[in-house]
C-alpha cells in the first residue's frame, strides 16, 4: 500500500487521491486502508516521513568527511542521485507537504541540511578569515540552489547527473567571476585526468602561440628570432 500510496500521490497529489482508489489499486479494502493507517491523511504522512527521512540520511552520510569541496560534491551528487532513483518521491517532497506529515514541509528539510552545511562553511570562512556569522546565510543560498536546480533536473534529466553536479559544485565553489571552463568532479579521477589532459592540450598550444608572436615580433624589429 505504501508504494501504491506513493505512486498515486506522486501523479495526482494528496487532494487528487482517493481513498478508494488506493484501496482499489492495492487490491483492498477500504477499512484495511484505515486499520493499518487510519485513512489517507496517516499513509500520506507515512509516504512523506519515509521520503524525508531518507534524502536526509542521503545527503548527511554525504557530509561527512573530506574537503569542502568534496563534501559538496557528494551532497549534490546524493540529491541527484535519489531524484534520478526516486522520482516518485521528489515529486511529493517538492510540493507543499500535507499537514498530516509529522516532519515537516520539503523547506523543513532543506532548513536540517542547511544547518548542517552552515558548519562546514563556518569552518572555512574562519579558515580563511572571513565573518563565520555569514555562513548560515550562505548555506542557505547553497542548498537553494541546489534544491532548485534538482526540481528542474527531475524533468529534463539533461545532462547527466556527474555533470549537473560539476556545474553546481562549479558555480558554487568557484563563483561567476571563477568559473572554470570545463567543470569537473574531483572525487571522478577519470574526468578529472582527462580534463587536465586537455588543459595541457590548451596549455601547449597557448604556449606555442606565444612563441610564434614572439618570432614575429622579433622580425619586425629586425632581430634574430633564433637568438630568443
Amino acid at each position: 500500500m505504501l508504494d501504491i500510496g506513493r505512486t498515486l500521490f506522486a501523479e495526482r497529489g494528496f487532494d487528487g487521491t482517493s481513498i478508494e482508489e488506493i484501496a482499489s489499486v492495492a487490491g483492498v479494502s477500504k477499512p484495511v486502508v484505515y486499520e493499518h493507517f487510519g485513512g489517507k491523511e496517516g499513509l500520506y504522512a507515512v509516504v512523506v516521513d519515509r521520503e524525508m527521512e531518507r534524502l536526509l540520511n542521503l545527503i548527511t552520510q554525504a557530509l561527512v568527511g573530506g574537503h569542502p569541496r568534496q563534501k559538496i560534491e557528494r551532497a549534490a551528487l546524493a540529491l541527484l542521485e535519489y531524484i534520478e532513483h526516486s522520482s516518485e518521491g521528489f515529486r511529493i517532497l517538492v510540493r507543499d507537504s500535507h499537514a498530516a506529515s509529522a516532519t515537516g514541509t520539503f523547506a523543513s528539510l532543506l532548513s536540517d541540511i542547511a544547518n548542517q552545511v552552515e558548519h562546514i562553511l563556518g569552518d572555512e570562512f574562519k579558515e580563511k578569515g572571513y565573518d563565520p556569522k555569514a555562513a548560515p546565510l550562505y548555506a542557505q543560498a547553497l542548498i537553494g540552489m541546489v534544491a532548485m536546480t534538482g526540481t528542474y533536473w527531475l524533468d529534463v534529466r539533461k545532462p547527466k547527473r556527474e555533470e549537473v553536479a560539476a556545474h553546481l559544485v562549479n558555480l558554487a565553489w568557484n563563483g561567476l567571476s571563477g568559473l572554470e571552463s570545463r567543470p569537473h568532479l574531483t572525487t571522478d579521477h577519470k574526468a578529472r585526468q582527462k580534463v587536465l589532459k586537455v588543459r595541457a592540450k590548451e596549455a601547449a598550444k597557448e604556449a606555442k602561440e606565444a612563441a610564434k608572436e614572439q618570432a614575429r615580433a622579433a622580425r619586425r624589429n629586425g632581430a634574430d628570432p633564433t637568438a630568443l
